[in-house]
């Protein structure tokens, strides 16, 4: 494989609440986890290029980047931590074109605003994702993000499988399609299995392994045999950011499924 990890989704200019911006999002974090455990790593991502790179210049030797320019780069105003986090959008860069070519050992479909390409080209040995920015919905401009249920949720297959379910229909304002794709594991947050739960339900049933995160509360592991295991966290008395936090743990996951 030309990569070894591959992670698809916006690098987001998170704005801090002290004013100050640093890259974010799901594709950032999980490529960096994986970059720095061994992994050669690509972000496939779509904004403004050079935006983007300036962002991620620290880390240029770390990860590469194939970036679909757009008019603007996704932009989160952020404040809060944890389940009390709070993110509104000020500017949003548009769906991944679908189609992109990839040679990958590692795939992880990493959207945070409604972006991920509803197909890809090319070769993925496994496919994990974290379906989070799926179920997010905003009003533009500046509105806050918030987790719904769609009305018809993102089709998940497996390899092999004869017919997914049905993509989504009509979103809001400053939406895009969900993928259909095939899907090894995924990972999602116990606050977001509200509009997420009946897609890790079918991913799971499809074969995929399902874990729900919960912050310090025990980890879920939800097997497609209909079993479950359950994992104790360790405690940190002294967190310091949470921002990424589940991102990084997704990466260290599919890496060592």
């Amino acid at each position: 494989m030309q990569f070894d990890y591959t992670a698809v989704g916006h690098v987001t200019i998170d704005v801090m609440e002290d004013g100050s911006r640093r890259a974010g999002g799901t594709a950032f974090y999980g490529a960096l986890q994986a970059a720095r455990l061994g992994c050669r790593t690509l972000i496939v991502t779509r904004g403004v290029p050079a935006e983007i790179e300036e962002l991620l210049e620290p880390y240029a030797v770390e990860v590469e980047l194939a970036i679909e320019p757009a008019g603007e780069t996704t932009t989160l105003q952020t404040s809060g931590s944890g389940a009390a986090r709070k993110q509104h959008v000020l500017a949003w860069a548009g769906p991944i074109a679908a189609g992109p070519a990839l040679d990958t050992a590692i795939l992880h479909l990493a959207p945070v605003a409604r972006e991920t390409p509803v197909s890809w080209r090319g070769a993925a040995g496994f496919v994990g994702l974290t379906p989070q920015g799926l179920a997010r919905d905003w009003t533009m401009p500046g509105g806050e993000m918030s987790i719904a249920a769609p009305a018809s949720p993102p089709g998940i297959r497996r390899r092999g499988a004869r017919s997914p379910s049905p993509p989504l229909r009509g979103r809001p304002t400053a939406t895009a399609p969900a993928p259909i794709s095939a899907c090894d594991a995924l990972v999602v947050n116990e606050l977001e299995l509200a509009g997420c739960g009946e897609l890790a339900a079918d991913a799971r049933a499809a074969g995929a392994v399902v874990l729900v995160t919960a912050g310090p509360a025990p980890i879920r592991i939800l097997l497609p045999d209909g079993s479950q295991l359950e994992l104790a966290v360790p405690n940190l008395e002294d967190a310091v950011d949470d921002l990424g936090a589940g991102d990084v743990f997704a990466a260290a996951f599919f890496i060592a499924l």
